[in-house]
């Protein structure tokens, strides 16, 4: 079976979107370093909202770390009149209870699937909910993500005659090394793991997520 190029599929519904109405999106996202570039690529196309719900970032002090620099982000990047932030409060249970059993699973295996889904269930509820065109993920940037997973994951949770699942492979076309030099433009910490209590930060650490 032919590997999907979830990057094109992107480029076609945005090139029918240019110079017209910009949907309303809801957009999760894991952190500010990702969300920097899918920031910048999106704005001009949709109206966004930035959903940060990530309850497997451990401890509660790291969450609030991010979440900081969530915020800073979005200011840095002069979008805090076009982009508005919604900060989950923090629920480190949930990810608790989804990983429960799935402790010893390698990264990018059966606990790291689970993840996807429990955020992006709650992406795609908030989305229907708050009456969204669509709803997608800043997972896709980094190269330790298996972006298939991921859209899979969200296309699951799509509705159908509902909101839509916003297909993406962001660290295509250079995405994640532009991600990169924006956090180092504006300062931006970029933390060296994904927050998961049960991952390696000391391996983690060297890909600098």
């Amino acid at each position: 079976m032919q590997q999907r190029n979830y990057q094109k599929e992107l480029e076609a519904i945005l090139s029918g979107l240019a110079g017209g109405a910009r949907p309303r999106l809801l957009l999760h996202s894991c952190c500010g370093p990702c969300s920097s570039y899918v920031l910048e690529y999106l704005a001009p196309y949709f109206s966004i909202d930035v959903l940060f719900y990530n309850p497997n970032i451990q401890p509660e002090a790291e969450y609030e770390k991010r979440l900081f620099w969530q915020a800073y982000t979005i200011r840095a990047l002069s979008l805090s009149g076009q982009v508005r932030l919604l900060p989950a409060p923090y629920r480190g249970g949930d990810f608790a209870a989804s990983a429960r059993g799935l402790e010893q699973e390698p990264e990018r295996g059966a606990r790291c699937a689970a993840c996807f889904r429990l955020r992006l269930a709650e992406a795609a509820r908030q989305a229907e909910a708050g009456g969204y065109a669509c709803f997608a993920t800043t997972l896709t940037v980094s190269p330790h993500k298996d972006a298939a997973a991921i859209n899979a994951a969200g296309e699951a949770l799509a509705r159908p005659g509902g909101v839509r699942w916003l297909p993406s492979d962001f660290k295509k076309r250079g995405g994640y090394q532009r991600s990169i030099q924006l956090c180092r433009e504006h300062g931006i910490y970029r933390q060296s793991w994904c927050g998961c209590a049960y991952a390696n930060p000391g391996a983690a650490a060297a890909s600098s997520l």
